[in-house]
């Protein structure tokens, strides 16, 4: 597999290309990530901006093949729930189909994940009101989407996901983290089995509002030249 030397110049990549290219890869090969390649994703997520520029973030690096099979557990456990909750959505529309199959191969071959970062915040998780955990996650997930983007232009395949954390206590146990660091989003990292294109969205008009909901100025407005 490439060392991070060989794969660097990815970097390059013009950002709205990252960005318009980037997708959830769940289907990563079992081959190894060097560490090289790990620190310089995780360097470019502590890029993100922060809460008052706290920087409470920790991030657990998981290769211990044990770490990984308890995590692993927990995913699955988590995701025999919400497969059978969205069972009948994927009966009526073939691409939340793909995205349940994809899920499942994932949930299949977690514990052959070459590497899974686990992005976590120091400080105690705010219960109420709903502004203080909108102010809490918003201080790692940043850094998670900065992480997300370096993956994708470095070739590396990554998806977050928060299924193992159903029960913050076993995550906790499992990873050893003490009770004021918080498990925030997973993100298993490796190298592709598939092929990285254009992703497919909603198209703006149909989901931005101006000044007050279902005002849409926009609709009609073309867009910037491509």
């Amino acid at each position: 597999m490439p060392s991070y030397d060989e794969v660097a110049d990815g970097l390059r990549m013009p950002v709205v290309e990252a960005m318009e290219t980037q997708r959830a890869i769940r289907r990563l090969r079992s081959d190894p990530v060097d560490d090289a390649t790990v620190r310089r994703v995780l360097e470019l997520a502590v890029k993100a901006p922060t809460g008052s520029n706290l920087q409470a973030w920790e991030f657990v690096v998981v290769r211990d093949p044990d770490v990984k099979h308890q995590l692993a557990r927990l995913n699955r456990q988590a995701w025999a729930v919400y497969k059978r909750m969205n069972r009948r959505r994927a009966r009526a529309d073939y691409k939340i189909e793909r995205i349940l199959d994809a899920v499942q191969w994932q949930a299949d071959h977690f514990e052959e994940v070459p590497v899974i970062i686990v992005a976590c915040l120091r400080g105690s998780r705010p219960v109420l009101p709903a502004v203080g955990a909108s102010s809490y996650y918003g201080s790692i997930f940043p850094a998670v989407q900065n992480l997300l983007l370096a993956a994708r232009a470095l070739g590396l395949g990554a998806a977050l996901t928060t299924l193992p954390l159903w029960s913050l206590r076993m995550a906790r146990r499992t990873l050893g983290l003490p009770r004021e660091v918080t498990p925030c989003a997973l993100v298993p990292l490796g190298w592709p089995q598939g092929h990285y294109g254009p992703t497919t969205r909603r198209p703006i008009e149909e989901i931005v509002h101006v000044n007050r909901y279902a005002n849409r100025a926009f609709l009609g407005t073309p867009g910037p030249s491509s």
